[in-house]
């Protein structure tokens, strides 16, 4: 062994090595988990992002019994992307309040720093939207009314067709599963049967578009000459569909970057680091599948 080789080997086992781990604790309400589109995206990204500034990832395993803040003490974690679980959940709450750093997505609580969609406005866009194309007869298909991701929502829908002076039937609102494909064929199917069915469906996400042109097809309807429908999310894949989808885009990928950047600088500079949620804003893809209602 050269001198040189000697004196390099002796200062990496003097030289502590800092270990940085970061936890991703992710259940998707439909049993898609990795494999849904929208939250794979931020997901790696996240994981790029992390890496880039010497953290290793860790998937936390939210089926263990017990605490999951010692789960996660265990595992080494230094901090936790929290990404669609039950935010209501007790074990979340622990969580959040152990003193691990946290941060969420589409989710807020006291004292805890989230990234978040501007879910609020791509709605109100979204309606307005239809309505800007003569669209009277508007119906909801949401996810399960358990997040703030569908509160919000079903409550900027109301208003907005509320600020228009248009009803909103009870039959009109339809509680789903977000990427549940054949939940979301069978409510379009139940929609178009109504005596007064709805001119356009706002679906829950981009996924179900799938399920909702099955439907379509199922009555022999035309889209959008005999029914419309707008999604949720912007996923590329819908884009290549015929036709193609009128959605919302969400910057699934900025708001995994943003999230490791923020929680490794949580984890570095505790005491000066600002809690505040980061909002992204969405944009409207206006596709082919609103038409133009005649007057």
């Amino acid at each position: 062994m050269t001198e040189k080789a000697r004196d390099l080997t002796s200062e990496s086992c003097s030289t502590p090595v800092l270990h940085h781990n970061l936890g991703i604790l992710f259940h998707e309400e439909s049993g898609k988990c990795l494999t849904h589109p929208f939250f794979i995206l931020a997901i790696n990204a996240f994981k790029e992002a992390a890496e880039d500034r010497g953290y290793d990832i860790t998937f936390i395993n939210h089926k263990i019994s017990g605490p999951l803040s010692e789960h996660c003490l265990k595992c080494g974690v230094d901090g936790v992307f929290m990404v669609c679980i039950d935010f209501q959940d007790a074990r979340a709450k622990e969580l959040v309040t152990s003193g691990i750093p946290c941060i969420t997505m589409d989710h807020v609580y006291k004292r805890v720093t989230a990234v978040l969609s501007d879910n609020e406005n791509g709605i109100r866009v979204l309606v307005q939207y239809a309505i800007g194309r003569g669209h009277r007869r508007i119906a909801i298909i949401h996810g399960h009314n358990n997040s703030i991701v569908t509160r919000t929502r079903i409550s900027q829908f109301k208003n907005t067709m509320a600020f228009h002076n248009l009803p909103v039937p009870d039959c009109y609102l339809r509680e789903s599963r977000y990427h549940d494909i054949p939940l979301t064929r069978d409510h379009v199917l139940e929609l178009l049967k109504l005596p007064e069915p709805p001119t356009c469906i706002l679906l829950p996400d981009d996924m179900t578009y799938l399920g909702a042109q099955d439907a379509a097809r199922e009555l022999g309807l035309r889209i959008p000459e005999d029914i419309s429908f707008a999604g949720y999310d912007g996923l590329p894949l819908t884009q290549a569909l015929s036709p193609r989808l009128t959605t919302i885009r969400q910057s699934s990928e900025r708001m995994g970057r943003v999230a490791a950047e923020r929680l490794t600088a949580l984890i570095e500079h505790p005491d000066t680091f600002p809690r505040m949620p980061s909002i992204f804003p969405v944009d409207l893809i206006e596709g082919e599948t609103v038409c133009q209602l005649n007057a």
